[in-house]
């Protein structure tokens, strides 16, 4: 499916229900590996991701960039984050995918459950990589959207003898805990963030708060941490303080350490350095970087890459133009 298909008829357009139906037929880790090897020998390419604030304090909206020459297309996500009065922030997601060879649209889609999808995609890659063989205590911090799909993405990357979820409006949602815990008989649902971790050998933060959800210095063995985060200015779910105890990777070394919140605020006020980052996801892929050695804990951190967005939308083109006999 990610090979370079004749881009011609015309463009598609899928909202977030036409979506959800080709979900299942999206391999989104395979096209992850490719994408970030395809990035590592430079035939896929993007520029740094665009954070653009919006006047009288109104949010922001980052733009995501990508190129990829194998599939021959290239496009963009705006990913806008609302502030709204008295209510919750609003963030949304479209992509816009053209093709190379004939420079019109291919296909403009809803991207919140590509997102979600391109996200844990991304993650378990890391965690397939970074984790050790014997893991067997997998945690997940957070159960929105993103949170969920982590969950099913990650349940088969090992073979996990308790999976803890927590999240602070679970307690309170008993319709909401039988949904999760449908998901995996393993799953088993705390009351408290450190409650949640403290068996952990994997911790999988997937919340939409911009400062810490989980105190590392309390972890009782060295733990792979991965975080996305949100993308409110300066968003954390760890410390920043923490990284220089920490192995650190990433999912791309030039562009994450300029907008993920611990970072840019680890740099500021403790001195942490960019090129103390063991590895990225390019590297890592293709053998470049050293694995860790858990004598202190490791953190893996994704900002998102517009060149997952690009992948993830023309997987999802590919799918809808078989449907429509367009292939």
């Amino acid at each position: 499916m990610m090979s370079s298909m004749n881009h011609c008829g015309e463009t598609l357009v899928a909202d977030a229900a036409v979506v959800r139906r080709f979900l299942d037929k999206l391999a989104v880790r395979p096209a992850m590996e490719r994408l970030f090897r395809d990035f590592a020998s430079g035939s896929a390419v993007q520029p740094p991701q665009i954070l653009t604030e919006l006047p009288h304090g109104q949010g922001d909206f980052i733009t995501y960039l990508g190129a990829l020459a194998r599939e021959q297309v290239f496009g963009a996500k705006l990913s806008p984050y609302l502030v709204v009065a008295g209510g919750r922030p609003i963030v949304s997601a479209w992509t816009s995918l053209m093709s190379m060879q004939t420079g019109q649209p291919l296909l403009f889609c809803d991207s919140s459950l590509l997102t979600a999808e391109r996200t844990a995609g991304t993650t378990t890659l890391a965690i397939e990589y970074l984790a050790p063989a014997t893991s067997r205590h997998l945690a997940l911090i957070g159960t929105g959207p993103l949170g969920r799909a982590h969950l099913r993405h990650a349940l088969h990357l090992r073979p996990w003898d308790t999976i803890a979820v927590y999240a602070d409006d679970l307690r309170d949602n008993p319709a909401m805990q039988v949904e999760i815990k449908s998901i995996d008989r393993r799953i088993e649902i705390f009351d408290s963030a450190q409650a949640c971790v403290a068996h952990a050998e994997v911790i999988m933060l997937c919340t939409s708060s911009s400062t810490p959800v989980l105190d590392v210095t309390k972890l009782t063995r060295p733990a792979l941490i991965t975080s996305i985060s949100t993308n409110a200015v300066n968003a954390h779910e760890i410390a920043p303080g923490c990284l220089s105890s920490m192995d650190v990777y990433c999912d791309n070394k030039k562009s994450t350490p300029d907008s993920a919140g611990e970072m840019v605020l680890a740099a500021k006020q403790t001195g942490w350095q960019r090129e103390s980052i063991v590895g990225d996801l390019a590297e890592l892929v293709t053998g470049r970087s050293p694995l860790p050695d858990y004598q202190r804990h490791v953190f893996f951190r994704s900002i998102g890459m517009g060149l997952e967005d690009v992948s993830i939308a023309y997987a999802l083109w590919c799918a809808m133009s078989a449907a429509e006999g367009g292939v």
